[in-house]
């Protein structure tokens, strides 16, 4: 503490790149303070701190990291504590560029796995990002002292040593809860489970806050169930949806993308509050849709596509510039790939034309002239053959009612299940369209190849996440725009970095399927922690969140420069 005051002040009015002599470790009082990367420049990335609070000043009770989603929601709370006292009070230091700029990898409404706080071992640690203060391009010693021992100690106090035992015992109750839901999940063979109450509309396009006044969900009694949930006096109750082909459908503007888009974000736990906080789906639902314009690299979309024009090898179909069709055909067998049990589609982001074909358009283009075999002919063998559920958003055709196994429809914000009334329908109105060959076929084995991950960008190799939908590996952009169940800036800065390790570290050189990579990421994530594909290892970690497997994936599979083979 003593020789970081007396650093401040030698080097207080010399170039800024002086700064680098405060880089180590310091103790305080209560915690101590490791300054792990120091910024070349007042406008440049802020520096990197740490600052490790003992379980001796701070208590962290043993019940709080039991399960490891306890101390996921654990550390997600004295984050978001932390985050709360940052927004709340601006830093009074002063000077140019980033001087006195305070933050930490602030969470949003999903809870995620992250490395902003860390209860392992004997200590909390928290990770910050500071902005050093500066006169122009002169160190600016007497602000940075305000920096280190007046703003920090003032957050430290009032976010990690304030916070309560209760708030975090509300946030380890959710923790417990979301496992029960879950266990009776998969008891019951559900894919999805909305809770009575819940709020489903967002307040805005561009906020993820639930939407005020807005309709309350309710369960059709069709599809409602209990669940015994513990910390709480009364049962849960909601709409469970089975395993299966499940369809949505409405009028326009009347909720059935909203009750799509819950799902598609309840593979996420929600906060207290939330609004979604009990909307749970099956962890490894993936949302495909059409993109085109994407690359795509030996993937075998003949299940949907077959004979293109030019003798195009549909089986190992590769394209710089995918049409709406060929990209939902490979979103689909890549999400297959990765090992989803679910799939979510609203038509409203779907190619037409890789959704359905009525009886007129066959008619009219003969089936020997039409190389797609549209979604509805494989639907019900992707439930019997691979067991895999759909749940797709739906009103623009009636054919799909024959192979449904539930419809819910949305009426004014308020679901009904009229299964047995779309299935009188079909009955009375039976479709003349021929139904094509539903067998489904073998799911594909690629790996790809050391060379497909090239980050260099002349001399330097780079990998950096720009934005949460971009990452610009060397001169490359990888763009995951369309990607959507990607919520968290930290999760694509996690990707970016994972790239950089399989490549630095010659993961792809082993030519294991995609599966097995997978995998293997997984289990290093669950064994080693995230921070075991930071660039600096046993250092500030970064401000990096957990993305799935199947993100992990889409962004591989959008790499432009990517070389995959096939295990056959």
């Amino acid at each position: 503490m003593k020789k970081l005051k007396q650093l401040l002040q030698q080097i207080d009015g010399k170039s800024y790149k002086g700064y680098k002599q405060i880089q180590g470790s310091y103790s305080f009082s209560s915690y101590q303070l490791k300054i792990d990367y120091v910024q070349g420049d007042p406008f440049a990335a802020p520096s990197k701190i740490r600052i490790l609070v003992p379980n001796d000043a701070k208590t962290i009770l043993p019940e709080w990291k039991e399960t490891k989603k306890r101390k996921i929601y654990s550390e997600d709370a004295i984050a978001r504590k932390v985050a709360e006292v940052l927004h709340k009070g601006r830093s009074d230091v002063k000077g140019s560029g980033k001087s006195g700029m305070v933050a930490i990898d602030r969470p949003q409404q999903e809870i995620l796995e992250r490395t902003a706080v860390s209860i392992d071992g004997s200590n909390t640690t928290v990770c910050l990002t500071v902005g050093l203060p500066a006169n122009g391009r002169r160190i600016n010693g007497k602000e940075a002292d305000k920096l280190f021992f007046t703003v920090l100690p003032n957050v430290i106090k009032e976010s990690v040593f304030a916070i309560t035992d209760q708030e975090i015992w509300e946030f380890v109750h959710l923790a417990d809860q979301h496992d029960a839901i879950l266990a009776k999940m998969k008891e019951e063979e559900l894919i999805s489970f909305i809770a009575d109450g819940s709020i489903l509309p967002r307040s805005s396009g561009i906020s993820d806050r639930p939407m005020k006044d807005a309709v309350r969900f309710q369960s059709p009694e069709e599809n409602r169930i209990t669940i015994h949930v513990p910390h709480r006096d009364q049962p849960l109750t909601g709409m469970g949806i089975k395993r299966g082909i499940v369809l949505i459908v409405g009028g326009g503007y009347h909720g059935k993308s909203t009750l799509l888009n819950a799902m598609e974000r309840g593979v996420y736990p929600h906060i207290k509050g939330d609004g979604r906080e009990y909307v749970i789906t099956d962890p490894s639902a993936v949302k495909v849709r059409a993109e085109d314009g994407r690359q795509v690299t030996n993937v075998d979309i003949s299940p949907f596509i077959k004979n293109l024009p030019g003798g195009v090898d549909t089986t190992r179909f590769s394209t710089e510039n995918a049409s709406g069709s060929t990209s939902q055909a490979a979103n689909v067998i890549e999400a297959l790939e990765a090992g989803t049990n679910t799939l979510l589609i609203d038509e409203d982001t779907s190619a037409t034309n890789f959704m359905i074909r009525d009886e007129r358009m066959q008619e009219l283009v003969v089936q020997e002239k039409e190389p797609i075999t549209p979604f509805i002919d494989k639907i019900s063998s992707l439930r019997d053959e691979l067991k895999v559920s759909t749940i797709l958003v739906m009103g623009g055709s009636g054919d799909y009612f024959q192979v449904a196994d539930d419809v819910i429809m949305m009426d004014h914000y308020v679901p009904f299940n009229v299964t047995n009334k779309a299935k009188n329908i079909a009955q009375a109105y039976p479709g003349e369209r021929k139904q094509l060959d539903g067998r489904f076929g073998d799911l594909p084995s690629r790996y790809y190849t050391h060379t497909s991950i090239k980050p260099h960008k002349g001399k330097k190799e780079k990998i950096q996440a720009k934005s949460r939908t971009s990452i610009l590996m060397g001169t490359t952009e990888i763009s995951l725009t369309d990607v959507e169940q990607l919520v968290d800036a930290s999760q694509t800065r996690m990707i970016a970095d994972l790239l950089m390790h399989l490549h630095k570290n010659g993961v792809l050189k082993k030519r294991q399927p995609l599966s097995m990579l997978l995998d293997e990421i997984e289990e290093q994530f669950d064994k080693e922690g995230l921070a075991s594909v930071a660039p600096f290892k046993n250092q500030h970690p970064g401000e990096l969140a957990r993305p799935r497997r199947f993100e992990i994936a889409a962004a591989l599979n959008r790499i432009r420069t990517a070389k995959v083979d096939d295990i056959r």
